[in-house]
């Protein structure tokens, strides 16, 4: 496995001369001779799809009919008449009419490949495709392509969004292709996903042929990983695209286990997975994993029994919330775990040989947030290009605010707040209409520092670790069954003078301008040296449905695809 910031090819290459299929299916079947070349002969059927539909008969080797103009897709067979010497191979004119040629073709490869239009022929394996559209119209754009030779070069690739319908149902990840006549137009600088400044191009004349029984090698994929210090230092600079491997620490706040069942519900509507993760014994990163790319992960998991330990995501975007690095999945991404490929197999070798090493953070800590002040919050939120983020501050308590619910019930399994069916309490989360209600914290606390004062809401266990009381604890002597104003208990008053450190969530209704409240999703000693703590709140749904929280906690959603309208050409899509 290649260390951090190289490449690493999946396959075998080879660096081999191309020799030509022996057969051509073509979409004029015509046979010529030139001066010191033998004719060809082609006994295949060829049906090649142009624009028009229209689909020709079966080569003879002669053919009176007109040639059709427009784009074909071609299957190059492999077997041969007898007698056959020289090169043979599909070429399109520039009228984009495709003939069988006795004549030498040009075969490039991708490290040729210049600006501006190519008569030549290109072999590659069509690693992985994905739809381009724009991200405020949602227009199509096209297809993007990751292609590979067989010297290992890695290329993008673009069909206008009117070419598509040609080509798409031909194409298949994984599949050898030769492609002739394309147009070498300028590589998108804004998230990157090959180095070449030069995008492979379907012209109207361009030519598509599977490649059956290649004599060439060509390697499965190639992926160009970055460790940490790579990403931090690309962070927010909305460069090149680059591919992580490492281990899963936390999926969703939990460490995987057999009985981790992930809330597929909850992941279809939120679009994302956030995932902890460290390379070798590196630092933890957060890693989000959105749409497709969390589908995938999903279904992945679900598949080795939440056993699975080490994860490959490529093309992910590095980004900073509340100081924290952190990944974010692309379109382009894709997701592989524990022995997918060779680099997650190696991976997971060094997994199992270095387990200690490995063990050395806890799996509970992650990327350190930034210190601020109660006045700094209110300058962040008050940015226009300020996201839902993490901060620690540390402010002293003045008051607790009486008058509302300090508390609510929640499931006993998820946190998520209960509601009351006819006789039992359900929890829309679960799913299930009887269920164990359990008291949890949604505590309002009034707070200050040097320079300024605003609320806090102490959610879940956040007011526990304040208190140092459970909430059902503090309950259990005053609750009195539908009666929402329990007293406020002397516990949280005793906190009234104490100074501690608090880590607070920046969401979208502050953002919105709607509430200056934060929510505190984790509370830290003051006096304690600084230590690494969890950023993401314990449970979304203990208030959700509150009013008194002025408006949902919201879940987050990447800045990936607000970053990609800035380059629409490239655009996010589903």
């Amino acid at each position: 496995m290649s260390s951090t910031g190289k490449f690493t090819l999946s396959g075998d290459a080879s660096s081999k001369k191309h020799s030509e299929p022996s057969v051509l299916s073509v979409g004029d079947p015509h046979s010529k001779k030139s001066k010191g070349d033998a004719s060809v002969s082609s006994p295949g059927l060829s049906k090649p799809i142009d624009t028009t539909g229209d689909s020709p008969g079966v080569s003879t080797g002669v053919s009176n009919s007109k040639k059709p103009n427009g784009p074909t897709v071609e299957r190059a067979k492999t077997s041969v008449s007898s007698g056959v010497r020289g090169k043979s191979a599909v070429s399109s004119d520039v009228r984009g009419k495709a003939i069988v040629s006795a004549n030498v073709v040009e075969v490039m490869f991708f490290k040729d490949v210049k600006f501006g239009p190519h008569e030549g022929e290109v072999r590659f394996r069509l690693i992985h495709f994905w739809e381009a559209r724009n991200v405020l119209k949602k227009i199509l754009l096209g297809l993007e392509m990751l292609l590979i030779d067989e010297e290992g070069t890695v290329i993008q690739g673009f069909i206008p969004s009117a070419r598509i319908d040609t080509y798409l149902p031909h194409m298949k990840a994984g599949g050898i292709y030769r492609l002739n006549n394309f147009f070498g137009s300028k590589n998108k600088t804004l998230y990157r996903v090959a180095e070449p400044s030069v995008t492979l191009t379907f012209s109207s004349t361009s030519a598509l042929s599977v490649l059956d029984n290649s004599p060439a090698c060509f390697p499965d994929d190639r992926f160009r990983f970055y460790g940490y210090e790579e990403f931090e230092a690309a962070c927010d600079l909305k460069g090149d695209l680059y591919d992580y491997v490492g281990h899963i620490k936390l999926v969703n706040g939990e460490v995987p286990h057999e009985s981790l069942v992930l809330d597929e519900s909850e992941i279809a509507s939120t679009r994302r997975v956030l995932l902890h993760v460290q390379t070798h014994d590196g630092p933890v990163m957060k890693l989000y994993l959105w749409d497709k790319a969390a589908l995938d992960f999903c279904e992945k998991f679900k598949a080795t029994g939440g056993t699975a330990k080490v994860i490959l995501v490529t093309t992910l975007n590095p980004k900073r919330f509340g100081g924290a690095l952190t990944l974010s999945s692309m379109t382009s991404s894709r997701v592989f775990m524990d022995s997918d490929v060779q680099a997650t197999r190696e991976y997971l070798t060094w997994l199992v040989s270095n387990s200690d090493v490995a063990n050395i953070v806890d799996a509970d800590v992650v990327t350190k947030t930034e210190t601020v002040t109660i006045g700094e919050l209110f300058s962040y939120m008050k940015q226009a290009a300020a996201k839902v983020a993490w901060f620690e501050c540390t402010a002293t308590v003045a008051d607790v605010v009486h008058g509302s619910s300090w508390y609510y019930i929640g499931c006993g399994v998820c946190h998520t707040k209960a509601t009351k069916g006819p006789t039992t309490l359900m929890c829309k989360k679960c799913g299930k209409s009887n269920i164990v209600g359990v008291p949890q914290f949604l505590a309002k606390i009034s707070v200050y520092d040097e320079s300024d004062q605003t609320f806090f809401v102490l959610l879940g266990d956040a007011g526990q670790e304040l208190t140092g009381k459970k909430a059902a604890e503090l309950v259990e002597s005053y609750f009195g069954g539908d009666d929402p104003m329990v007293p406020v208990p002397q516990a949280l008053s005793d906190t009234i003078g104490q100074t501690r450190k608090f880590i607070v969530k920046v969401s979208n209704h502050n953002l919105d301008g709607k509430t200056q409240t934060l929510t505190v999703t984790k509370v830290l000693q003051s006096e304690a040296p600084e230590v690494e703590g969890e950023l993401e709140e314990d449970d979304d749904g203990g208030a959700e449905d509150d009013p008194s929280m002025d408006s949902n906690v919201e879940k987050v959603k990447g800045a990936a695809e607000n970053d990609e309208a800035e380059n629409p050409k490239r655009a996010k899509c589903g």
